[in-house]
């Protein structure tokens, strides 16, 4: 099983932008368009606003990486491309894997300043024992 959770606080820039030079609203509307495009049969990807920010939440636990993981990193490179100020994670965990930094964890991919990295999980993993029963 393939299973995703993350979280994504979106803004314009890292840096404060000038009072009238905010294109915001237009770039968001772009992000909306392209999550109400997304159809995943076992995840979602959600856009909602909380206290005025705008956040991106995509879960999922499909039996594979199918379509799913590359419409995801794709959606997620757009909105770090789009939206630099943007920040947050998204944890990955594949049955399947056999290479580093998996098979016994979790990857954890973070955005933040337009880019995204790829880091190991230092909280739930390895699952086991961390999570689960030797």
């Amino acid at each position: 099983m393939y299973t995703f959770h993350g979280w994504f606080e979106l803004d314009e820039s890292p840096s404060e932008v000038e009072w009238g030079e905010e294109k915001f609203d237009e770039l968001l509307e772009e992000v909306r368009e392209r999550v109400a495009a997304i159809d995943w049969l076992s995840g979602e990807a959600r856009l909602k606003v909380f206290n005025g920010m705008h956040v991106l939440t995509v879960n999922g636990m499909p039996n594979r990486r199918r379509d799913e993981e590359q419409e995801l990193t794709e959606l997620l490179e757009y909105v770090a491309r789009l939206l630099p100020g943007s920040h947050g994670l998204l944890y990955e965990l594949d049955d399947d894997a056999r290479e580093m930094p998996w098979p016994d964890g979790f990857r954890v991919r973070v955005m933040a300043r337009g880019e995204i990295t790829v880091r190991l999980d230092p909280f739930l993993s390895p699952l086991r024992p961390v999570v689960e029963d030797p």
